[in-house]
């Protein structure tokens, strides 16, 4: 459900979802001796899952499996992720937070769903090659566990509908709006998330002529844009 605030509100939102780069922040403290092996203990809990994802596919690896990858017990998985869908979808967490703090880079006289494209195609493509710190791997492991496993994508399209309030207020604060009183920033938020998720589908169900995620992530954009009213033409 979107949040009733104030456009203005999704600055302090924004700081607090925004990727870690690894160093701490003007005037912040680096984190002590037991944070830095808490945060090791969750990247190695990620690690072993999608290593174990990768070999035998979402639903058939356990919770034991992960933790026993890791030598720890099934009760310190759970200190971290409250389910092996909150592990797997710790991918798409990162996604999220990238296409807030690239759109909120965006120049600020860019139409809306110009910028809104530019982002989420630079995002995808960085998951395909490998840059802004996703791991390419880990990305065509997440295509195929969606494709793979109801479970799962249910849970994507769950976490998609949290996250999309944050998205409605990055997208209210560029536009000047009050989602509250204005239903513009709720339509775009909601336009461009079934446009990723409608790229993902065709990418791993449909198949076909569909090549990478990033274009045809593209052109789910270019039909926004242009408009759905006519059919699109004919392609080479």
């Amino acid at each position: 459900m979107v949040d009733g605030g104030v456009p203005g509100d999704y600055n302090a939102r924004m700081t607090a979802t925004a990727p870690e780069t690894g160093a701490p922040g003007p005037g912040s403290q680096p984190p002590g001796r037991r944070e830095r092996k808490k945060q090791r203990t969750r990247e190695a809990l990620v690690d072993a899952a999608f290593t174990l994802f990768a070999e035998k596919g979402f639903d058939a690896t356990t919770v034991e499996e992960i933790a026993d990858a890791v030598d720890v017990s099934s009760r310190t998985f759970f200190r971290y992720f409250a389910s092996k869908e909150d592990v797997a979808l710790t991918f798409q967490e990162e996604q999220t937070r990238a296409v807030l703090a690239k759109f909120a880079e965006r120049p600020p006289d860019e139409p809306i769903m110009t910028a809104l494209r530019r982002t989420v195609v630079e995002i995808a493509r960085a998951c395909e090659a490998g840059e802004l710190g996703f791991e390419p791997g880990r990305f065509e492991c997440m295509l195929t566990m969606m494709s793979d496993s109801p479970t799962l994508m249910a849970g994507s399209l769950e976490h998609a509908q949290r996250k999309q309030a944050l998205l409605t207020e990055a997208i209210a604060e560029r536009m000047g709006l009050d989602p509250a009183a204005d239903l513009r920033p709720l339509v775009v938020a909601a336009a461009t998330t079934c446009a990723f998720q409608a790229s993902a589908d065709a990418v791993n169900r449909i198949g076909g002529t569909f090549a990478t995620l990033s274009e045809t992530v593209d052109q789910a954009f270019a039909i926004l844009e242009g408009g759905l009213n006519d059919p699109a033409p004919p392609r080479d």
